[in-house]
C-alpha cells in the first residue's frame, strides 16, 4: 500500500508496483499566456516584453530598471532601418545611470580592451603568416616569371 511521510521540509511517497501499473489520470491545464509568473522566453505570447525574463540578467530591475526598459522598449519596437538609431538618447541615458553605479554594471577596463585587441591580432596572425610563408603555386610561377 501506498503511504507518504513528511521528514523536515522533504516530503517523502512510497508507491507499490500495482501503483506504477495503473495508467495516471492526473489532467494537464494548459499554460495561462497572460500568467506574469510563468516562464516564457523574452517576448511574451501577446508580444510585450518580459521583464522577468533571466535572459536580461536583472538589469530591468535595479537603480538604471527604468532606464534600461526605455531603452531596450524602444529597441525592441523600433522600425527605423537601422533599427534603434532612434532610441540613441534612451541609451545615452541608460549608459548615464550606469556610470554612477559602477560596482552594480562595472565598465570594461582600458587594460581588459587592450588585452583583448591583442589577443584579435593574434588570432589573425598565423593566416597573415600562412600568405607569407607558403605562397600559392600561381604566386610562386608568378615570382619566377619576374626573375627571369
Amino acid at each position: 500500500m501506498a503511504y507518504c511521510r513528511q521528514e523536515g521540509k522533504d516530503r517523502i511517497i512510497f508507491v507499490t508496483k500495482e501503483d506504477h501499473e495503473t495508467p495516471s489520470n492526473a489532467e494537464l491545464v494548459a499554460d495561462d499566456p497572460n500568467d506574469p509568473y510563468e516562464e516564457h522566453g523574452l517576448i511574451l505570447p501577446n508580444g510585450d516584453i518580459n521583464w522577468n525574463c533571466r535572459c536580461l540578467g536583472g538589469m530591468a530591475s535595479g537603480p538604471c530598471g527604468e532606464q534600461f526598459k526605455s531603452a531596450f522598449s524602444c529597441f525592441h519596437h523600433s522600425t527605423e532601418d537601422v533599427k534603434g538609431s532612434d532610441c540613441v538618447d534612451q541609451f545615452l541615458a541608460m549608459q548615464e545611470c550606469m556610470q554612477k553605479y559602477p560596482d552594480l554594471y562595472p565598465q570594461e577596463d582600458e587594460d581588459e580592451k587592450e588585452e583583448e585587441e591583442e589577443e584579435e591580432e593574434e588570432e589573425e596572425k598565423p593566416a597573415e603568416c600562412l600568405e607569407e610563408t607558403a605562397p600559392t603555386e600561381a604566386t610562386a610561377t608568378k615570382e619566377e616569371e619576374r626573375s627571369s
